[in-house]
């Protein structure tokens, strides 16, 4: 099982690697596809999917790729929010006019789905597009996945005060303290690995650890409430996509709520 999670997460880091040098389309289409698959996944999760593609769902898929249009142009960006609303009214138009095949609940699920995954994970594309972008978004892999490994290192030497006994027993106060440290030394030194050829200005050690520090704490967020969804629906894993991780929300979900703050934090601090 540890061999095939690490080759999978060489896997994955070589995909995420790749896609993000190269931006644009292929950044593009990558966070398209992974925005969908997370979708389904947690419309399946949520009893959104049914057997085929209902038109709750199909509704659910119309925003999503709908907002991933409005980012592919500067000009159009400022309509994402609109596209957002679409798919509410879109999403609200098959609950009315399908009445009464699906309940509240699974209208709610799936205006959630576009939010919580699609739009969330498209800052990864916004963030890829800022000035020294393409180091930026080294950052929200680094406070995510970094500060998890990090966390868990810490954990297991010292790990004594439960962070979360019900939800997450393994986690613990210790572990959490040591992801936060730990994601803003691996900022501070990114930054200063990447300093010879990033010539962006204000991408200081100082600032990178900051916003690596800020974005693990909230990856701790992201990583349990993924787990809370799980627990209240009683499965162990989103998917099977990714061997010995599950499915893409369990590998993405704190990068899910890492990538909003890390590029408010880059344009405000930066």
């Amino acid at each position: 099982m540890f061999k095939t999670r690490l080759l999978s997460g060489i896997v994955l880091v070589i995909i995420a690697a790749a896609s993000i040098a190269a931006g644009g389309p292929v950044l593009f289409a990558v966070l398209l596809t992974i925005s969908l698959i997370g979708v389904n996944e947690l419309y399946r999760a949520m009893d959104v999917h049914q057997k085929g593609f209902g038109p709750l769902e199909v509704a659910g898929y119309a925003g999503t790729v709908l907002y991933y249009i409005t980012l592919l142009w500067p000009k159009m960006q400022s309509y994402s929010m609109m596209a957002v609303l679409f798919a509410l009214v879109l999403i609200m138009c098959v609950y009315v006019f399908y009445y009464p095949k699906y309940r509240a609940e699974q209208i709610m699920a799936a205006l959630f789905g576009v939010v919580y995954v699609a739009v969330m994970l498209s800052y990864i594309f916004k963030t890829r597009n800022l000035e020294g972008g393409a180091w930026l978004v080294g950052l929200i892999f680094l406070s995510s996945w970094g500060s998890d490994t990090c966390a868990y290192c810490v954990g297991v030497l010292f790990g004594k005060h439960k962070m979360a006994p019900i939800l997450s027993p393994k986690k613990s106060v210790e572990g959490g303290v040591g992801g936060v440290v730990g994601a803003a030394l691996l900022g501070a030194l990114y930054a200063v690995l990447i300093s010879g050829v990033n010539p962006a200005s204000g991408h200081t050690p100082l600032m990178y650890g900051i916003i690596c520090a800020v974005g693990a704490l909230i990856s701790m967020v992201g990583d349990l409430a993924a787990s809370a969804i799980k627990r209240n629906k009683e499965i162990k894993d989103y998917g099977k996509l990714i061997p010995g991780h599950g499915g893409i929300l369990d590998r993405f979900d704190s990068v899910i709520f890492t990538a909003p703050f890390i590029y408010f934090l880059a344009t405000v601090l930066i």
